[in-house]
């Protein structure tokens, strides 16, 4: 994968990486990693997951070097939810799509169409549940409600057991309420 061209050089601080050269700086927003925080450049935890993942990152913590693993431990810390969003933010890279941080759904990501990225807002609203996990249904519902009135698209991003992650587009879910005989009524995904 060369979405870089060179490696990043980063400071851990939390679980958020500082990133200092200008150029690098540049060159990551351009390709839709990172924001400024404070006037300072910072990585957020699945992006530093992802570049690490990806062999892209030199990450310093100190005058160590930290791993993939150290960095999932700290971001564990800080964030019960890293690991599933570092899933499902890599498989978005790996496909082609461009993430950003969502809209406080749980593990969300704002997605731009393939190519889209700078020049159109986003169109999808990607939320993940990892499989096995409980969910109430009606926050779900609310969930869905609240992205389609922003105009997105809400897409579920189950990950399995293996770290597999499998994408449900949700048009629109109705539930009617049971009748004395059986019906059944269509969800759509």
């Amino acid at each position: 994968m060369s979405e870089l061209e060179s490696k990043v050089e980063g400071i851990l601080v939390k679980d958020h990486v500082l990133v200092s050269d200008k150029n690098m700086q540049h060159s990551l927003e351009q390709k839709g990693f990172g924001e400024i925080i404070k006037k300072k450049f910072f990585l957020k935890p699945f992006e530093s997951l992802y570049l690490l993942y990806i062999d892209k990152l030199k990450l310093l913590k100190g005058k160590q070097y930290v791993n993939f693993d150290h960095l999932v431990d700290e971001c564990i810390k800080q964030d019960g939810e890293a690991f599933t969003k570092f899933l499902i933010y890599r498989d978005l890279r790996t496909r082609g799509y461009v993430a950003k941080d969502g809209f406080g759904f749980g593990s969300d990501f704002r997605v731009y169409e393939r190519g889209q990225f700078g020049e159109k807002g986003t169109k999808y609203i990607v939320f993940g549940l990892t499989e096995g996990k409980r969910q109430k249904i009606g926050i779900l519902q609310k969930q869905i409600e609240q992205i389609v009135t922003m105009g997105k698209e809400p897409v579920l991003a189950v990950i399995e057991r293996r770290g597999e992650v499998i994408y449900y587009k949700i048009s629109k879910i109705q539930f009617h309420q049971n009748k004395d005989q059986l019906g059944y009524s269509n969800i759509e995904f």
